[in-house]
């Protein structure tokens, strides 16, 4: 099996997706908190690129949640951050979000074969479902408009350090770095995370809880995955017909 490490949205193009099982990662703070509002009980969460699209999409019920700037978008009913989508606020309603880099990711990969979320919070499940599907990886890092961000990078190279446990797979160059680069921070990923350029702005606006939050591993046996544009937990996905 092979596993493509590709570091921003920017760099992935459609003949690194088609065929394969794209895992997006945008550990500061989208995919983070997507896993959590589905771990709390949302519904779903439908992922779009701008504020006008997710207005457009509401429906009655549905909850608004993004960011601009790492900050709430006015009007919206959430933020970014994983500590607000609670069960007794998300728990059977559908949220439609849209963030400054990790959402527009999943957009760009959608003609992949399957599109999974993945953050530290569910690196293992994510790397056994993407080796359940059986299909070549790509691991697209979100970044920062369209500029690497390290801690996309460790995570990336924790879902890869996981895929090995599983099986013999082939890393490309970027992805062989990164799973170095996670195996030497490994003992200390809050550290890690907080010394990053995003960690560092979001402790300065307030959000150092939500680094620490983002940084633990494996909390949450969930994998959201793609279906019909809409992120759901993946035991709720019809079986896929090629």
């Amino acid at each position: 099996m092979h596993v493509d490490v590709i570091g921003t949205i920017a760099e992935a193009t459609t003949d690194d997706l088609l065929h394969r099982t794209v895992i997006v990662i945008d550990a500061l703070r989208a995919t983070s908190t997507l896993t959590t509002a589905l771990a709390y009980g949302a519904s779903g969460v439908v992922p779009v690129e701008t504020v006008q699209q997710a207005k457009q999409l509401q429906q009655p019920g549905d909850l608004l949640g993004g960011e601009r700037a790492c900050k709430k978008i006015p009007g919206f009913d959430l933020g970014n951050s994983p500590s607000e989508y609670r069960a007794d606020i998300v728990q059977g309603r559908r949220v439609v979000m849209t963030t400054t880099n990790g959402t527009r990711g999943i957009q760009k990969a959608q003609r992949a074969s399957r599109v999974l979320a993945g953050s530290f919070l569910n690196a293992r499940a994510c790397a056994a479902a993407a080796a359940e599907l059986q299909r070549d990886i790509a691991i697209i890092c979100a970044g920062t408009q369209d500029v690497f961000s390290w801690e996309d990078g460790l995570c990336a190279g924790l879902i890869a350090d996981e895929l090995l446990r599983l099986q013999p797979v082939e890393l490309n160059d970027l992805g062989l770095a990164l799973l170095a680069g996670y195996r030497y921070e490994q003992k200390d990923l809050a550290a890690a995370l907080l010394a990053t350029s995003n960690g560092r702005r979001l402790s300065r606006i307030g959000f150092r809880d939500d680094v620490l939050f983002c940084a633990q591993c494996n909390v949450y046996d969930i994998v959201p995955m793609l279906h019909e544009g809409v992120l759901v937990p993946l035991g709720k996905i019809p079986p896929h017909r090629p």
